[in-house]
């Protein structure tokens, strides 16, 4: 989808919303990332005043899904939950703009920048996994007594959206490089998990809306400040859940278990996680690494997905066969 001619394109219907950030319409203008979103970097020639981009792949989110983001994001901020980018608003008060596109509406949202350095998975985490599980744990107690908007939607992410019949991401058959033997084992490792969700449930106490993507790419470490980006996918899933995100593309690093410590202790130092929820860790990295691996499938034109399409596959079979062994 993302080829360089549409990314420019995208770029230049930035560029023409500046102004409703109150933006100098010499201000520089260059992409960041691509994911879902394509995210650019603007900044003013003069006084260097910084905003990130976040121009909306059309059929992801409706205008209603991404307001309910922002009115999330805004009540943590106000709340003091949470350290994170600012949502800017545009000129008439709203948090979004837009421009048209053959025929589609192209969503834009502008953050505050935020400083700092994303953590790497080579250097010793686990400090900063008991800060994300400290984090993770004023985030989840915070959604169950804020009282949402009427209007409030996000996305579900239970098994049928993620590896299911109905999945947000796409089928995980159409993996790159997946062979018929490697389609039975992880039909085989979803029945499991299926199994183990269905027992688990979805109570109050287990299951709520979640940030559903902290891994190191949406975290930035400025000395004794951990914040948190992209609250794109947040939706509606299991706490625990946050963090088998917190893993993603290095779930198979022997560091995991000591990171899941981590995790737990620094969640459990704000609010109770019990051993059933600890136990069920491990079945919810299994969740999302099917996920992800679904993931590349459909987004191979992202530059995540093409760094790792030539192995993660044989990487989410080994941790499928692992798994099961476990089980």
């Amino acid at each position: 989808m993302y080829d360089d001619q549409l990314i420019e394109t995208l770029r230049q219907g930035a560029i023409g919303l500046l102004d409703e950030w109150g933006l100098d319409p010499q201000t520089n203008v260059e992409l960041l990332t691509i994911s879902e979103n394509a995210t650019f970097l603007a900044e003013e020639p003069e006084g260097g005043r910084k905003v990130v981009l976040r121009v909306h792949r059309p059929g992801y989110h409706t205008q209603q899904e991404i307001e309910s983001e922002l009115a999330w994001i805004i009540a943590l901020r106000r709340e003091g939950i949470v350290e994170t980018p600012e949502p800017l608003a545009v000129k008439d008060g709203r948090y979004l703009a837009s421009f048209e596109m053959e025929g589609k509406q192209r969503f834009v949202v502008a953050f505050a920048f935020m400083t700092g350095v994303e953590p790497s998975p080579t250097e010793k985490l686990s400090s900063g996994f008991e800060q994300l599980g400290a984090i993770s744990a004023r985030l989840h107690q915070h959604v169950r007594s804020w009282k949402r908007p009427s209007s409030f939607v996000r996305k579900i992410w239970n098994f049928d959206t993620t590896v299911g019949p109905k999945p947000h991401w796409g089928d995980w058959r159409d993996a790159p490089k997946l062979t018929k033997d490697g389609v039975r084992l992880l039909e085989k490792t979803c029945q499991e998990l299926k199994r183990q969700l269905n027992v688990f449930g979805e109570g109050p106490d287990r299951f709520g809306l979640i940030h559903a993507d902290l891994r190191l790419a949406n975290l930035l470490v400025e000395g004794d400040r951990l914040g948190i980006i992209d609250f794109d996918d947040c939706g509606f899933g299991w706490f625990g859940y946050d963090f088998a995100a917190a893993v993603s593309f290095f779930e198979h690093e022997p560091i995991i278990t000591e990171l899941q410590e981590a995790w737990i202790s620094g969640y459990r130092s704000v609010a109770p996680f019990s051993e059933e929820d600890a136990r069920m860790l491990p079945s919810f990295v299994m969740l999302r690494r099917l996920l992800l691996t679904a993931w590349i499938g459909s987004h191979a034109e992202t530059p995540t997905a093409t760094e790792v399409a030539e192995t993660y596959t044989a990487g989410t079979l080994a941790l499928a066969e692992d798994f099961l062994s476990r089980t």
